[in-house]
Order: structure tokens, then sequence, then C-alpha cells
């Protein structure tokens, strides 16, 4: 027998519910709420000398924004930073390079962002890696870059910059993961499970935020299916999941950071998928993905390392 008491919790849970959807329907029709000012903020990008990280990093210094860029590339992502500090014809952007693989390494760095730049206000947690490879055919070794660059490297550098945006509560912490961390996809079997824990840090941490009461700490996880960087080249695309231009994925990336969007599916019909996900039976899911192609998706994928020069 349901009491008043358990009646009414539902009822409140019902009331957020309906909140939530409105909320939802009136951003889909009038665009979100204003555009916030991103000048005084300080920005750490990781895999910041290519791709998404780079298109990101180019909008923002746009805004004014200074910027720290990370990756492992020291070449590359110094040029980057020259490119843009010659751009906006400041010195508000600075290359470093960082190995994501290594815990000693982003604490160190961290380290030197804090003495030479400052306290760091957003993090967009950018750089990733996949092998495009069945379970058994992955390495040890592998299957450990992977977890380290795609979600470990995301603690490290969340415990290092968090704290002074606590300290002020104001902050946005970008996390850049991926449909695949919404799905399972055969063949990316260890890119998958990354990109969940990724999703699943970055849920936590907006409950442990708002628990907190630190609500000038913003969060937001963006989740793509494929996009022509060159990550995944080869890997077969349909209309479900379509290969996305990188130029207009950068565009709503900082779109939705400057309106404080807590979660970007990149195309919006991901919705669908996730929706029906959460409530069809695995055996409907399996031949749906069937039907639609996905289980054969990485059957023909290159990627950036299996390329031939």
């Amino acid at each position: 027998m349901i009491t008043i008491r358990v009646a009414q919790q539902y009822l409140m849970v019902l009331l957020i519910l309906v909140k939530h959807w409105f909320y939802a329907l009136r951003n889909l029709i009038i665009g979100g709420p204003p555009l916030k000012d991103l000048s005084s903020e300080t920005v750490l990008i990781t895999g910041a000398a290519s791709g998404l990280g780079k298109g990101v990093a180019e909008r923002l210094a746009q805004f004014g924004c200074t910027l720290v860029l990370w990756d492992v590339n020291e070449t590359d992502n110094a040029r980057v930073a020259e490119e843009l500090n010659s751009m906006t014809k400041s010195n508000r952007v600075h290359a470093m390079r960082c190995d994501l693989t290594s815990r000693e390494s982003i604490y160190e760095c961290a380290k030197k962002v804090q003495e030479a730049v400052g306290n760091v206000t957003m993090v967009i947690n950018n750089a990733g890696v996949v092998s495009g490879k069945t379970l058994v055919n992955c390495s040890d070794a592998s299957i450990q870059r992977t977890f380290d660059v795609n979600v470990l490297a995301h603690f490290w550098i969340l415990k290092a910059f968090l704290p002074s945006m606590l300290e002020k509560n104001h902050g946005h912490i970008v996390t850049i993961a991926s449909a695949a961390g919404l799905n399972g996809v055969s063949g990316l079997v260890d890119y998958c499970s990354s990109k969940f824990a990724a999703v699943g840090l970055h849920q936590a941490l907006t409950h442990e935020l708002y628990a907190l009461k630190k609500d000038g700490i913003k969060t937001t996880v963006v989740c793509p299916t494929f996009i022509n960087t060159g990550m995944f080249d080869g890997a077969r695309t349909n209309d479900l999941t379509p290969l996305l231009k990188q130029e207009e994925v950068c565009d709503r990336i900082v779109k939705a950071i400057r309106q404080n969007q807590n979660l970007l599916l990149l195309p919006k019909s991901l919705i669908l998928s996730v929706a029906l996900s959460s409530i069809a039976p695995i055996a409907a899911e399996l031949e749906a993905h069937e039907m639609i192609g996905l289980h054969s998706t990485m059957d023909s994928f290159v990627g950036h390392a299996k390329k031939s020069t």
C-alpha cells in the first residue's frame, strides 16, 4: 500500500521531470539562455594541437580567453599557440607538452600552469584515443592507454584545477565524450567503456557540485557521433549515425559552453536512441543495431594510426 509520504515523493519526482522537459522544450524552441561572456576565463584544453581541440581553441581565442593548450605533440601544439597569438595580437595563448598517460606529468604541468598563468577557470577535457580493435585483439598496453587518456586523465586534471574553482565557486568543466559513451558499439569495447566512464564522471560530478551548493561551477558533456577529424577514418556511417563536420561541431560546443548547457547530443536525433536503449529489451536493441549496420561500423576502420603515409 502506498503511503501519503511515498505518494508525495512520487509527485515531487513527476513535477521535477515535467519542469525538466519544459525547459528542454523551451530551449529547443527559442534557442536556450543568453550567451555568457568568456573574456575573463582561463581555459585549459587538452588535445589542442589538432581536431576539435584546435577548433575550439580558435573560437575561444576570439572571445578574449586566456588559453592553455596541452598536447603530447609539442611541435604542432606550439604552432597552434603561435598562430592564435598572432591572430589575436596578444600573448594570451600558452602551449605546453603534457603526457596524459602519466599522472605525474599532469600534476607537474598543472603546477607550471598555476605558477606561470594562474588559476584555470575552465577545463575542456578533449583529448582522446581509439584502437578500433575487437576486445581480444586489443593489447593490454592499448587498453591501458585508452583509459589513461580518455578518462583517468580527467580525474588527475580535475584534482589539480577543481580546488580553486570550488574556493571561488566559479568555473566550468567540459567533457568531450561520445555517443559511444551512451550506447555500446561492436569493435569499440575499450573505447565505449572509457567514454561511458567519462559520461559517468560528468553526471556524478554534476550531482556532487549541486550537493556542495557550488552552483557557480557549470558542467557540460558533449556526445557526438563520428566526426571528420580523421580519428575514425574508414568507419561506416549512416543516416542515424552520420559523419559530423568538425567546424560545425566546434561551433556547437562553444555555444553549449556559453549557454551552460549540461548535455550536448550531436546530432539531436541521438536522444531517440538513448531513450529507446533505456527501455527496449537487449534482444530488440541488438537486432536494431544489426539492421542499421552498427555491428559492422568498425569493419573498415582505418583511423589516424593505420593510414598509409
